[in-house]
């Protein structure tokens, strides 16, 4: 059984979770974080399901071998492809990702939305699914945006160039008329701004990393599990890529230094 004081474990292809796990420390702040980005398998987006499925068994098994009481699949593709097998394994609060169709279905005054994603994440049969459940009447433009995760891997997001593949993907988007934008990977948060550049300040943009943060809080309440005490909770970042790569990249999307280990 898992305990109360166990850490919360949080996961992605890459560093992409960290816009995830901002606003789990900002809702959670004494609850303590565990991050894995397995790097040396970036991006989940274009490997096969299967893989993904054994990556998503593998780090969430391990995370919960060493005492995490709740994990965050904190990848739209990784919760596509993985989240069921993991949940039907293991008896405690497991939080996936998926795109926010239903809040962009609700506030769209053109009918029409964009979702920004890995063609992974929009191949699968569960966001197929959530698109038929939630769209209702408005117009889904399901674009793929191949080198996103990359820009935001990179650390250089900013350059001429990057702004032009950010805009290549954007544009099909923009002129199919959509006035809001669902951010349906968790490295595109990252890319936010640069994004409102683009589409200008007409344009919504949905992340649901948010809404990720308090279902996981009323999951923890539910199951008893939330941390007691005042203490600020740690976080601990591993990663199974190359240390040194992955180290100032952290600190750059985090804002400030954190320690990076090796998963092992």
């Amino acid at each position: 059984m898992p305990r109360s004081d166990g850490p919360i474990g949080v996961f992605d292809s890459g560093l992409g979770g960290l816009s995830v796990l901002r606003h789990v420390r900002a809702l959670l702040p004494n609850e303590d974080l565990v991050y894995v980005a397995d790097s040396a398998y970036l991006p989940y987006g274009g490997k096969p399901p299967e893989l993904v499925r054994e990556r998503v068994d593998e780090i969430g098994g391990r995370l919960i071998e060493q005492g995490a009481k709740a994990l965050v699949v904190a990848c739209n593709t990784a919760t596509a492809f993985g989240i069921d097998a993991l949940r039907a394994r293991f008896d405690l609060p497991v939080i996936g990702m998926e795109p926010g169709v239903k809040p962009a279905a609700s506030c769209t005054q053109t009918g029409t939305i964009g979702v920004l994603a890995t063609a992974g994440t929009l191949s699968s049969t569960r966001f197929q699914n959530l698109m038929h459940k939630h769209a209702g009447a408005a117009r889904v433009i399901a674009q793929p945006c191949p080198g996103w995760v990359e820009l935001v891997e990179s650390g250089d997001w900013h350059s001429p160039a990057a702004r032009e593949k950010l805009r290549h993907s954007l544009m099909p988007v923009l002129h199919a008329n959509a006035d809001v934008l669902v951010l349906g990977c968790t490295h595109f948060p990252f890319l936010r701004d640069a994004l409102t550049g683009i589409a200008g300040l007409g344009v919504t943009i949905i992340d649901t990393g948010e809404a990720v943060a308090r279902e996981l809080k009323r999951r923890l309440g539910q199951a008893g599990l939330l941390a007691a005490g005042p203490a600020v909770g740690t976080i601990r970042c591993f990663t199974t890529g190359d240390i040194d790569a992955v180290r100032p990249l952290v600190a750059k999307l985090w804002g400030a230094p954190l320690t990076v280990a090796s998963f092992r």
